[in-house]
């Protein structure tokens, strides 16, 4: 019995991930082989063409969604490890305090937060509006509907996610290993090189995960932000499922969309080295 005791307990969240992972998963890859419409039915053709035309025809928001998603994700790096850092190794007793002030724009809700960057980054709105009247800004200047709207509303909404693993990890780095390295003559820098950062890979590692995938794969910032010349793929795909009501080719672009992402993250875990990221979180 005690044997069977780690799996017992274990079995709750394993029917969890069945009923509601694995099984619309099935339901979905069943549906992007089908062919038919809504009123007529679906019907099981093993269309492997929906593939072809899924990607054919939406390539560039495909290719979009990547690189709106990976530039938000350097930013979010570059942005939110100095954060980190900085709470972990300087925060001292309010530590709890920077933290709760960074989740606290999660008590409202994303859609409301993605829409009041729109009336900040409005051409007459609070911010451009008044630097236009200062004559600050040209009178054509705007931000919104354009590549870097969507960008700067990913990165603010997904931050969070990238700091919290980073610091966890930092939080983690024992202060006395870095002055043991400033004790053998080493400069900050080469502290920080040699033995903070390399501590750091398992929060680096797990923060780009959890903000790479939702980034590419949102929907809300390219509509509210970046207007029609700015569509990514989460775009097409809501439009196809509830609009269009073409269920075979919203599901082959959500398996494509997914195995991209799968094939991107594996090979940002090799170029990391998933091993040495594994070595430093045990220690």
């Amino acid at each position: 019995m005690r044997r069977l005791t780690p799996y017992l307990l274990a079995l709750p969240s394993w029917m969890w991930l069945a009923i509601f992972l694995v099984v619309p998963l099935a339901a979905m890859a069943s549906v992007s082989l089908q062919t038919g419409n809504v009123i007529d039915g679906f019907v099981m053709t093993f269309s492997v063409s929906n593939y072809g035309d899924a990607i054919g025809g939406y390539s560039t928001q495909l290719v979009r969604s990547l690189l709106y998603g990976g530039c938000a994700t350097v930013a979010m790096l570059l942005i939110g490890y100095p954060v980190a850092y900085w709470i972990a190794f300087r925060g001292g007793s309010r530590k709890s305090v920077y933290l709760f002030l960074l989740l606290l724009p999660f008590f409202v809700s994303f859609v409301l937060r993605t829409i009041s960057w729109g009336f900040l980054l409005a051409d007459d709105g609070i911010l451009f509006g008044t630097l236009k009247s200062w004559g600050l800004l040209p009178a054509g200047f705007h931000v919104l509907a354009t590549a870097f709207a969507v960008v700067a509303g990913l990165t603010y909404n997904w931050l969070p996610f990238m700091i919290l693993p980073i610091y966890v990890a930092l939080e983690r780095v024992d202060p006395r290993v870095v002055e043991a390295a400033q004790d053998l003559y080493a400069t900050r820098g080469a502290a920080f090189r040699k033995v903070v950062l390399p501590l750091s890979l398992p929060g680096v590692f797990a923060g780009v995960l959890m903000t790479f995938v939702p980034a590419t794969a949102d929907p809300i910032n390219a509509q509210v932000l970046g207007g029609t010349g700015n569509t990514m793929i989460g775009n097409i795909i809501q439009t196809e499922y509830l609009v269009n009501n073409d269920y075979p080719t919203a599901s082959a672009l959500s398996f494509t969309l997914m195995a991209v992402l799968l094939v991107g993250i594996f090979v940002y875990a090799r170029v990391l080295g998933t091993e040495n990221v594994l070595e430093a979180a045990a220690r």
